[in-house]
């Protein structure tokens, strides 16, 4: 898939503000924002929307020793789901954290050209910025062959992308990421003030490489610094 295309996040954060949100508690540590506890196991989570309906097909609710996460399995298919959170305040809440595990990566897959950008996992901060242009996003990735810490731009530099882990070693093992999203923000589009996210969203694709690419999600919460 070519680097997050504008109207895909647009798309998607027009779309969420249809679903019904997550209430962000006050004074916690840290806020589940989704553990997919509420979700039918095998089946979308309602709770989330996906850019297109085919995209009900790539995620569904998994379960494993009373775990429920979002399992993702792309068949030459590139398409983002997302969830809304509200009241998420960046400035208390800074850190994203989240768990992981790949699955298959993209065969041939490399995020740096445009013809082979498909990723095993990736994970959006989306934050609003143009009903034309679309939001902006911070986009995190398991990427098979890009380093770890490389930063990718793409839409326009609307989306700005980190590599937090490289390599199949973890092949099947979740692994849990801790990120400070408004710092990440801030460096990336030189803002001052803490933005307001409209949400998350997560991306396993395999559109550009006509490949598969599998991999699952849980565990998502925002946390105090």
């Amino acid at each position: 898939m070519r680097h997050v295309v504008t109207g895909v996040l647009l798309a998607l954060a027009v779309a969420i503000a249809l679903i019904v949100p997550p209430t962000v508690p006050a004074e916690d540590d840290c806020k589940v924002v989704e553990d997919f506890s509420h979700a039918q196991v095998g089946e979308f989570p309602s709770a989330w929307k996906a850019r297109k309906e085919t995209g009900k097909e790539v995620y569904v609710v998994g379960e494993e020793g009373g775990k429920r996460f979002l399992r993702a399995a792309s068949k030459g298919l590139g398409i983002q789901a997302a969830r809304e959170v509200q009241g998420w305040d960046l400035a208390a809440y800074p850190v994203l954290v989240w768990s992981w595990r790949p699955q298959q990566f993209p065969r041939g897959g490399d995020e740096r050209e445009s013809a082979t950008n498909d990723s095993a996992l990736a994970v959006y901060m989306l934050v609003p910025h143009s009903r034309i242009t679309g939001p902006y996003a911070v986009k995190y990735i398991w990427s098979e062959k890009v380093p770890v810490g490389t930063h990718l731009t793409s839409n326009n530099g609307l989306t700005q992308v980190r590599v937090l882990r490289s390599g199949v070693q973890g092949r099947g093992e979740w692994r849990e990421e801790k990120v400070n999203v408004l710092d990440d923000f801030r460096k990336y589009f030189g803002a001052k003030e803490p933005p307001k996210p409209i949400g998350i969203a997560v991306l396993t694709d395999a559109d550009d490489t006509g490949s598969v690419a599998a991999g699952d999600y849980a565990d998502f919460r925002i946390c105090r610094q």
